[in-house]
């Protein structure tokens, strides 16, 4: 029977669990144990992929957790944990292009035994494989071949930002990176923080592809910030790859994400002057001063190479619904989410389950009205740009 199932397709690593950097950027208390319990008994995800999965330091925390009988890998494909979450394994790698464009892309692979064929060869590549998102001085094309051959599928990671977005840094088309044949080997696009469906619908070459939308989380709180909804049989891995290429009655039913008006690099954003630009027209270059140092935005990058004049979505497209993550929303703190989590259970059970009424008693109706808000998209946002967040108002 099929159901339906959250997920978040994109949760960094920060350290392994004796305290060795894993990502950079990522906060140190984000490593795999920790993710697995804010996952399953905060958040209340169905399914995970963590896509620094590939370092030997996160390999060998799983091969822990695996022994101790904490996980158990699944006949089809990924990890189960106390039954209450799958786990995908997963790589984020970084290419350099022919044109010297810089993309990340995801990778998400069956089991521990291919993600570590992975690493192995990446060892060639990346200088220093226990960190994430090394450069690998590969193509596009030539990383697709060998997470393909080791039995992974390949997604181009926020695919719209100027920060190594496949569209938002390097290209205006897919031909000029992959062959129409490679093209159709790519199941998905990763939308990122600063776009939604409405956004990258703009793009006609991508009416073939799934969109998902995840939380790119660098903390443990940011984890489920963004996430889709699945229409599987189970949870797995074979079932999730038929539901990324929308396959047998399975696929991806909703993206759940933020009002791209909240991303930092919504809008551009000229350093020069301090000043973001709106408007229904692309800015490419600072009215003001013209100088280079702007930051172009992802809306204005879209309606730039778009060749369409109106955003037009397949006829079986899934709704995107616009949400602000719980910790976000005004009058929500630490203990009023503490209060929410006790009584109520998860995050999914707040935000999918739980009427307007029932939130009431708890947080009073004020909370409560900023909560049915948030998660309706009818909160009142700033909009952020130039690397700067845009921010809930009420």
């Amino acid at each position: 029977m099929l159901q339906n199932y959250f997920a978040d397709l994109h949760i960094h690593i920060g350290a392994n669990q004796h305290g060795s950097p894993v990502k950079i950027t990522a906060s140190r208390e984000l490593n795999f144990a920790n993710i697995l319990h804010e996952s399953a008994f905060y958040k209340g995800l169905d399914l995970i992929a963590v896509i620094d999965a590939a370092s030997p330091l996160v390999i060998n925390d799983i091969e822990r957790l695996l022994a101790r009988g904490e996980m158990t890998e699944l006949a089809e494909g990924g990890i189960k944990y106390r039954d209450r979450l799958v786990i995908i394994l997963g790589a984020e790698v970084e290419s350099r292009e022919k044109n010297g464009g810089q993309v990340h892309y995801l990778a998400y692979f069956p089991d521990l035994a291919k993600i570590k064929e992975f690493s192995a060869i990446m060892t060639e590549y990346i200088s220093n494989i226990n960190l994430s998102s090394q450069a690998t001085g590969l193509t596009g094309a030539e990383l697709l071949r060998i997470i393909d051959s080791t039995g992974g599928l390949m997604v181009p990671a926020h695919a719209f930002t100027p920060h190594k977005g496949f569209y938002g840094r390097a290209f205006r088309v897919y031909t000029e990176a992959f062959s129409e044949e490679e093209w159709a080997m790519i199941p998905a696009i990763e939308l990122g923080l600063s776009a939604d469906t409405y956004l990258a619908d703009y793009i006609p070459e991508l009416s073939s592809k799934t969109f998902i939308s995840n939380s790119d989380a660098h903390s443990l709180k940011k984890i489920g910030r963004e996430y889709n909804r699945l229409q599987m049989k189970g949870v797995n891995f074979r079932e999730f790859k038929l539901a990324l290429l929308g396959r047998q009655q399975r696929s991806i039913t909703a993206n759940y994400g933020l009002d791209p008006r909240l991303g930092k690099y919504h809008r551009s954003y000229c350093q020069e002057c301090d000043q973001g630009f709106g408007g229904d027209k692309p800015v490419d270059s600072c009215p003001h001063c013209r100088s280079k140092q702007l930051v172009i935005g992802v809306k204005d990058r879209i309606l730039t190479i778009s060749r369409e004049k109106e955003s037009r979505s397949p006829e079986l497209r899934p709704p995107y619904i616009h949400q602000v993550p719980l910790v976000d929303i005004p009058g929500i703190g630490p203990a009023t989410l503490k209060k929410l989590l006790s009584n109520f259970g998860t995050e999914m059970d707040i935000i999918h389950r739980r009427g307007v009424d029932e939130l009431k008693e708890i947080v009073g109706e004020k909370i409560a009205g900023n909560i049915a808000r948030a998660r309706s998209g009818e909160a009142i946002i700033k909009p952020g740009g130039g690397g700067i967040y845009g921010k809930v108002m009420g």
